[in-house]
C-alpha cells in the first residue's frame, strides 16, 4: 500500500464532522416536518371554512339588524310606556357605539354573516349623523347670538358674566335665572349689553335696541318664555327666549316629559303665529332636535348646529356633554354661518353660540 492510500482525513479541529446540506434527513425529522405542514394546512383550511360558513354568527347578525332598525325607525318607537321613544331620541347618536362592539364580536366569531350585517347599522348611522361630523361653517355672519342655561345654583356667576362678555355675541339669552342672581347678571352685563329684558326666569341682553317685549304662555303656570323685537342694523328680528320644563328619568315613571311636550306645542303655536318674517329661538328646550316631542317647534325652524356647526355640539351635562338640549333655531331666511359650544363655567350646561347672516 502506498503512503497516499494509507492517509486518513480528519476534521481540522479534531471534532465530529457535521452532515452536509445535501445529506438526507433522518426519517424521524422528515416525518416531523410533514406533520407540521399538515397541521398548518388543516388549520388554514379550517379557518377559511369558518369564514365561509354562513350559519355562524346569526345571533350577532340579528342584533346588528335590530340596531339598524332602531336607527331607521326611531320615530316609530311608541312613547306610551315611559316615553321610551323620546328617551332613545335624546341619546340616539350614542347608539352608534354598538357598531364597533358588534364589529369586534363578529371578528372574534369569524363570521362573515355578522360582518355583513354590521354594515347595516353603520350605513344608517352615517346617513343620520354623518353630516354632523364635518365643519359646515361658511364664513363671517352679520351678528352673533348666544344662549346659556346659567343654572340656579351657579357657584360662579361672575365667571359666567366674563364668559358672556368675552364671547363676542351681540345678542345673549340666559335661562334659569335665580331671583338673587338677576341683579348680578344685570350689573355685570350692562356695560357690554345696554339693552335687556327679563321675564320670570329667562332674560335677553342685547347690543341692539329691544322693543315689543311680551311673555309667551307655555302653560306651566309661571313665565319661562318671552318674545322681543331686536332692531339689528340689518333690520328687525323676532327673538324668542324659552326654557322648556325639565324632563326626568324615573324608575317608576320612565322618561317623564309630559309637561315639556305641552309647552313645546304652545311655543310652536306662538312661533307659527309670529308676524315678523325673520325669527330666532334661543333657549334650553330640554330635548334634542331628534326628539319627536319637539316637532311643533323643530318642524318649522332649523338648527344652527345642524346647518353650520362642526360636530354634534353637545351642551349637557357640562362635565361630559352627551346631548344638545340647548338650541339656537331660526326661520325666515336667516342663514347660520357658524355654530359652536363655549367652554364650561359654573353651570351644569355649556353655552352655545352661532353667527347669522341677515
Amino acid at each position: 500500500m502506498t503512503q497516499a492510500e494509507d492517509r486518513t482525513v480528519t476534521p481540522a479541529d479534531g471534532g465530529d464532522s457535521e452532515p452536509s446540506a445535501s445529506a438526507p434527513l433522518p426519517a424521524s425529522s422528515r416525518a416531523s416536518r410533514a406533520s407540521r405542514a399538515s397541521r398548518a394546512s388543516r388549520a388554514s383550511r379550517a379557518s377559511r371554512a369558518d369564514w365561509r360558513d354562513w350559519r355562524r354568527g346569526w345571533i350577532l347578525a340579528t342584533l346588528a339588524v335590530l340596531v339598524a332598525l332602531l336607527f331607521a325607525l326611531h320615530a316609530s318607537l311608541p312613547d306610551g310606556f315611559g316615553n321610551l321613544g323620546s328617551l332613545l331620541e335624546t341619546f340616539l347618536p350614542w347608539l352608534g357605539l354598538a357598531v364597533p362592539v358588534l364589529l369586534v364580536l363578529a371578528l372574534c366569531r369569524r363570521s362573515a354573516t355578522a360582518l355583513s350585517a354590521v354594515l347595516l347599522p353603520a350605513i344608517v348611522w352615517l346617513n343620520l349623523f354623518g353630516g354632523l361630523l364635518t365643519d359646515k361653517s361658511t364664513g363671517q355672519g352679520d351678528f352673533t347670538v348666544l344662549t346659556h342655561n346659567v343654572a340656579a345654583d351657579n357657584k360662579d356667576p361672575a365667571g359666567t358674566v366674563r364668559l358672556m362678555t368675552g364671547s363676542g355675541a351681540q345678542i345673549v339669552a340666559l335661562e334659569e335665572l335665580a331671583g338673587g342672581a338677576v341683579s348680578t347678571y344685570t350689573r355685570g352685563l350692562a356695560a357690554t349689553y345696554p339693552y335687556h329684558a327679563v321675564e320670570g326666569t329667562v332674560g335677553l341682553w342685547s347690543k341692539y335696541p329691544l322693543t315689543d317685549v311680551s311673555p309667551v304662555n307655555i302653560r306651566i303656570g309661571w313665565t319661562r318664555a318671552f318674545r322681543a323685537t331686536v332692531a339689528t342694523p340689518k333690520g328687525p328680528l323676532a327673538v324668542y327666549v324659552a326654557h322648556m320644563p325639565s324632563v326626568r328619568v324615573k324608575f317608576d315613571g320612565g322618561f317623564t316629559a309630559g309637561q315639556r311636550d305641552v309647552s313645546a306645542q304652545a311655543l310652536g303655536d306662538a312661533v307659527q303665529a309670529e308676524p315678523l318674517k325673520k325669527v330666532l329661538l334661543l333657549g334650553d328646550l330640554n330635548g334634542t332636535v331628534n326628539d319627536r316631542s319637539l316637532a311643533p317647534i323643530t318642524s318649522q325652524l332649523r338648527s344652527a348646529q345642524g346647518a353650520a356647526g362642526d360636530g354634534f355640539g353637545f351642551s349637557w351635562p357640562s362635565a361630559f356633554p352627551m346631548a344638545r338640549i340647548d338650541q339656537i333655531l331660526s326661520k325666515g331666511g336667516l342663514t347660520p354661518t357658524r355654530s359652536w359650544v363655549l367652554p364650561a363655567d359654573g353651570s351644569d350646561h355649556r353655552a352655545v353660540a352661532a353667527e347669522y347672516r341677515y
